[in-house]
């Protein structure tokens, strides 16, 4: 089951391009205050959309996060539908 979101997604869709329009860029602690939000909270989803814009790439982009959701979703299934034909298989005794 997912985690609930602390912040609304319209917190998020206002705050990141707000940074990024900013020049020279704020201190992110300064702007997460004044947003009434998190630091690393404000952090994180600012280096969440520099991975979907292709900017950094030592994280997965939203599209690869939600792609491996639903593969592990998949071969969770997948592994259920195996252990239930292994047992369906063995001989009775």
């Amino acid at each position: 089951m997912a985690v609930p979101m602390k912040y609304p997604p319209e917190l998020w869709q206002r705050a990141v391009p707000a940074y990024r329009a900013t020049d020279p860029k704020p201190v992110i602690r300064q702007m997460a205050r004044d947003l009434g939000v998190h630091h690393e909270a404000l952090r994180n989803w600012i280096r969440q959309d520099e991975a979907d814009r292709g900017e950094r790439d030592d994280r997965l982009t939203t599209m690869e996060k939600e792609e491996l959701a639903v593969l592990r979703k998949e071969n969770a299934e997948l592994r259920r539908s195996c252990e239930i034909l292994k047992a369906a298989s063995m001989p009775l005794s």
